[in-house]
């Protein structure tokens, strides 16, 4: 069904101060403001008034560089008003993150301000979106720069929109940049949004976060004679401290022994998402009143949760960058990093929710060791490869019509993620566009900018670099931070750790310590048996589809840790690093595994029974761990090791990292019982099989690889692996 269209209907006066009607600008948006505020005594910080009137008088294009808490909202929604007020159509504000709209149309409502906002969490309200614009009844649409790209918004709605926008705003400008810390593809497309305004329609792009490399790409995309202005960014009512703990148990311990001490609440970061939910975990057994919150936390979860944030319901969120942009609670109390971001200007951002009110709040950071492998990961895994391009725009033309991400994955050996960042690459380079029913290719010829991602991967080492030096240094810690956003206005802040000495104790109390050794040496996590085989396999060779055969299915298994767990994730990531040495599994090891095993007893073994058997998988790389897990499983448990799976064909092909359906390729038909393991299984009536490997990634080796036992004649096949890896 095509979406309703937006009727154009005649331009109002939205409904605006009375007293704001008559006298010059600044009265009139003077006016606005103390309404907006709630004080009759509120006047504009510096700057405010200026960006208003280039955006209201003279019409311009203007770039706010402000820090958090200075007031850019204030800036827009007064142009807002002000523009309504002299017959503009409504103002649209494209918007990162849901939180930071919930934030920005409740800040809105408070303030008088008819909000309403469109994005993939409310997709199927557009009929009240678009009834409510059709009765001139919104002031400010705030729209997720993902739904600019989608095709039935682009073509239905975005035309209409254009033509009635009253102002442009660009919220956390930084991520239009390739260059900002937190680039985002969908944000290149306004870029082609600005490009089709009329050049009478004033345009804002607002950050707190940006240096001057920054600042001149988003001036190029937002046109010629931008208006810039620049604050001064250093944070008077931040306290910044760091910490140098020798391991995981040392930081949570010093959590554990001083959370409660804290000011107010706040938010504890930490760089995965294992990591948080460990260290959530660890908290809460405490008795501390904390949450998880990451990328995998359910949108009305997240919700429910900062609004328990907000209102002083839990001590702390323990969240990865998941909670970042926008998230506004003006006395947040502290901020505590567990291991440090990978440049000064993402801690810089993540630091400014706290103390945004102009109450003081305590900053403290806690690096850890593991923190440099994590930066290299998120470095390199947002650079598009030259190959993977090019194979995305073959499979594209050589299909000749739209292809789904799914049926792309079947071509291009990427997994689901990283395959949507780069069609979002190209589709911003014009070679690909996201239409009904997928993607296509354009046509357009394309050619891959080697320099250009060369000198962004340069800065990003950089970057790394300067977050060592900055919980190094000797001299202030927020004028560094200043510094590194290129304001020339920095200067000591007389009250960090550096500047006014140590304000933060270091004393981690033994039973702390204790108690986070134990919840560190915690093991054990699900490994669930995959129930669908991917699509597009027979263009691969595999004879699959559909579901995958009850009696060929995998019973749930277990590993002992992921490699970015804080507990058993430093031995496995340095046990399965590069050029690390084959060797027997370390004793204390063996034990948690074997910890893992007796929960996994009690819990009943999912109801498949106690295993009668082990069975190891083959290794290239760690035949001799892998081998000796087995085995001592075999001691423990009192069980009989029935020898390794064969290889056929030369064994698996591929590696980690890639998408479903090759990784699946590459282990078909090349892992099977071969006969003595066959006659062995036979002796065991068809009973409960151990299968022991060392790492799980995509789990198609593991699916295989019981297919093949249990047609050999296994009953069914429980998986036990060391790491799961991401």
């Amino acid at each position: 069904m095509t979406p309703p269209q937006i009727p154009n209907p005649p331009i109002t006066a939205a409904p605006t101060p009375t007293a704001a009607a008559s006298g010059t600008t600044r009265e009139q948006a003077l006016v606005i403001l103390r309404q907006l505020v709630g004080r009759p005594d509120a006047d504009f910080h510096d700057g405010q008034f200026e960006a208003i009137e280039a955006l209201v008088d003279a019409g311009r294009r203007a770039l706010v560089v402000q820090r958090t808490g200075w007031g850019k909202s204030a800036v827009y929604f007064v142009a807002s008003l002000l523009l309504r007020a002299r017959g503009a159509g409504p103002t649209l504000i494209v918007s990162p993150l849901l939180a930071l709209m919930r934030d920005q149309v409740a800040a809105a409502e408070r303030a008088g301000v008819r909000a309403m906002a469109i994005n993939s969490a409310n997709a199927t309200e557009w009929d009240v979106v678009s009834g409510a614009l059709a009765a001139d009844e919104v002031d400010v649409l705030l729209v997720s720069p993902e739904r600019l790209t989608n095709p039935s918004f682009r073509e239905n709605q975005l035309p209409t929109l254009i033509r009635r926008t009253g102002l442009l705003v660009i919220d956390e400008a930084h991520c239009i940049s390739d260059w900002g810390h937190d680039f985002r593809p969908d944000y290149r497309r306004i870029a082609d949004l600005i490009a089709q305004l009329p050049g009478t329609v004033p345009v804002l792009a607002t950050t707190a976060t940006a240096n001057s490399r920054v600042v001149a790409d988003i001036e190029e995309q937002l046109g010629a004679g931008v208006f810039t202005i620049r604050g001064p960014l250093a944070r008077t009512s931040l306290r910044l401290g760091v910490l140098r703990l020798p391991d995981s148990r040392d930081r949570l311990g010093w959590l554990l022994t001083h959370l409660a001490g804290l000011p107010g609440s706040g938010i504890i970061y930490t760089l995965t998402v294992s990591a948080a939910e460990d260290t959530a975990r660890l908290l809460a057994e405490a008795g501390h009143n904390v949450r998880a919150y990451t990328g995998r936390t359910d949108p009305m979860d997240r919700e429910a949760y900062e609004e328990a944030l907000k209102t002083n319901q839990v001590k702390a969120l323990v969240a990865t960058s998941a909670l970042g942009m926008g998230f506004d609670k003006p006395d947040l109390g502290f901020v505590i990093h567990l291991g440090a971001p990978s440049s000064p200007v993402a801690y810089y951002q993540q630091v400014g929710r706290a103390g945004r009110g102009g109450a003081n709040a305590e900053v403290l950071l806690l690096p850890g060791s593991e923190d440099k492998e994590i930066w290299q990961y998120f470095a390199t895994a947002s650079m598009p490869s030259e190959v993977k391009a090019m194979a995305v725009l073959e499979a594209l033309g050589e299909a000749g019509r739209p292809m789904s991400t799914p049926a792309l994955e079947a071509r291009v050996d990427l997994r689901r993620t990283p395959l949507e960042l780069l069609l979002k690459v190209l589709a911003v380079d014009g070679v690909v566009r996201r239409v009904s029913g997928g993607w296509e290719a354009t046509g357009q010829g394309w050619v891959y900018d080697a320099e250009r991602y060369d000198r962004i991967a340069k800065a990003r080492v950089d970057e790394q670099e300067s977050m060592i030096v900055y919980e190094q240094t000797a001299g202030c810690r927020m004028e560094y931070l200043a510094a590194a956003l290129d304001d020339d206005t920095a200067a000591p802040c007389g009250r960090c750790d550096r500047c006014a000495g140590q304000w933060f104790p270091t004393d981690i109390g033994s039973g702390a310590v204790a108690a986070a050794g134990e919840s560190l040496r915690h093991a054990g996590l699900p490994i669930d048996p995959r129930t669908m085989w991917p699509t597009g396999m027979d263009r691969l060779g595999v004879p699959v589809k559909g579901k995958l055969p009850a009696a060929e299915q995998l019973a749930p298994g277990r590993a002992l840790a992921r490699l970015t767990d804080l507990g058993w994730g430093n031995a496995l990531r340095a046990m399965f690093a590069a050029g690390a040495p084959d060797a027997p599994v370390d004793p204390a090891m063996a034990r948690a595994v074997v910890a893992v095993l007796r929960e996994w007893g009690q819990a009943g073994w999912a109801g498949e029974g106690r295993p009668v058997a082990v069975v190891s998988l083959t290794s290239r790389s760690k035949p001799l761990l892998v081998r000796s897990l087995a085995q001592a499983m075999c001691e423990i448990g009192q069980l009989p090791y029935l020898g390794e799976m064969s290889f056929e064909f030369g064994g698996p092909t591929g590696g980690r990292g890639g998408n479903s359906a090759y990784r699946l390729a590459g282990v078909w038909d090349r892992l099977t019982a071969g006969p003595e393991l066959a006659t062995a299984l036979a002796g065991y009536g068809g009973g409960p099989v151990l299968l022991v490997d060392d790492l799980v990634d995509s789990r198609w080796t593991l699916t295989v690889a019981g297919r093949a036992l249990r047609r050999a004649g296994a009953g069914q096949v429980l998986p036990l692996v060391l790491a799961q890896a991401g």
